[in-house]
C-alpha cells in the first residue's frame, strides 16, 4: 500500500502517517488532504499540548487502538506531524485505504 500521507513498514510492523493539524476547530474531524498530508481539524487550542492530546485520542478512537500504540514521532510543536502506530493490524490497514488518497 502506498500513498504520500501514509506508509506501512512491514519489517517493523509500523504504520506511519503524515498529518497536518488545524487546532481551534469547532469539532475534531478528518478534513481531507493538505500538501500530501492528511488534514485533521482538532477542537482544542495548541496550548499545553491540548491539541496533541486530542489528536492522539481522536486517532485512538477512530482506529480503535490502545493509547500506547499511537505516538507523535515528529512535529510535537508544529502543525505538521509524523504519527507512528505500532502493530496496526489488518483492520486498520484496510481502514486507512478508505481515507482520502492523493
Amino acid at each position: 500500500m502506498s500513498a504520500s500521507w501514509y506508509r506501512y513498514d512491514a519489517d517493523r510492523d509500523l504504520l506511519i502517517l503524515n498529518i497536518r493539524v488545524h487546532p481551534n476547530a469547532s469539532r475534531t474531524e478528518i478534513a481531507g488532504l493538505h500538501d500530501g498530508c492528511l488534514k485533521i481539524r482538532v477542537a482544542a487550542p495548541p496550548i499545553d499540548a491540548k491539541a496533541n492530546t486530542l489528536l492522539i485520542d481522536f486517532l485512538k478512537k477512530k482506529f480503535e487502538l490502545l493509547r500506547g500504540r499511537v505516538m507523535i514521532k515528529r512535529g510535537g510543536h508544529g502543525r505538521s506531524k509524523t504519527i507512528e502506530i505500532f502493530h496496526p493490524g489488518a483492520t486498520l490497514l484496510a481502514s486507512v485505504k478508505l481515507l482520502p488518497q492523493t
